[in-house]
């Protein structure tokens, strides 16, 4: 089973690098996958080195060219996590409950405009027209999010936010999945010899 994981994760590393190289560019999502696939493989093979060494080379002589991880932002984001942690923070002086922010901010900005900008004078321009057009707007999806929020049942308590997972939270998980089948298989008595 291992060697058929390596092959694959090989194979992906060599279809990022070639799709790097074709088209001259190795993008946020490229470099993150490539960085997922290096975490989680116990070894690497030998074409894996020799892909990404591929892929380092061209980025060094500018065959490939990394695109940085933003070159534009969603104005509308800081806006809704301005309003968001506030009436968060007065909830949760008041009631006691904790909150979770990045539900609420992604509810309220799934519900929104978005309002890029790749300038800072985009920025200001954007900032101002939500604030004039669009603030009534922010604040009644923010309020909707947090009720939302405040009545949601807990439902996965043990769910990870982005950022939140480490292989030692995926070995306890696959531990734990091993060990609640290896005693299933032990007490089954059709599967004994």
């Amino acid at each position: 089973m291992s060697s058929s994981v390596e092959k694959s994760n090989s194979t992906s590393i060599e279809k990022i690098v070639e799709q790097a190289l074709q088209d001259g560019y190795l993008t946020p999502a490229m470099e993150a996958e490539v960085g997922r696939i290096c975490d989680s493989a116990f070894e690497l093979s030998v074409e894996e080195y020799m892909a990404l060494d591929r892929l380092m080379g061209a980025l060094l002589t500018g065959e490939v060219v990394a695109v940085p991880r933003k070159q534009f932002i969603n104005v509308m984001e800081e806006l809704v996590l301005s309003e968001a942690v506030a009436r968060v923070a007065e909830i949760e002086e008041h009631s006691g409950k904790i909150l979770d922010l990045g539900d609420i901010a992604a509810y309220a900005l799934n519900r929104l405009p978005p309002l890029y900008a790749t300038t800072e004078q985009g920025a200001v321009y954007q900032r101002e027209r939500a604030l004039a057009d669009l603030q009534h707007l922010i604040v009644q999806q923010v309020k909707e999010a947090i009720e939302r929020n405040l009545d949601r049942p807990e439902f996965f308590p043990d769910r990870s936010s982005f950022g939140q997972t480490g292989k030692d939270t995926v070995l306890t998980q696959i531990s734990a999945l091993l060990q609640t089948i290896a005693s299933n298989f032990e007490n089954d008595p059709s599967q004994q010899n």
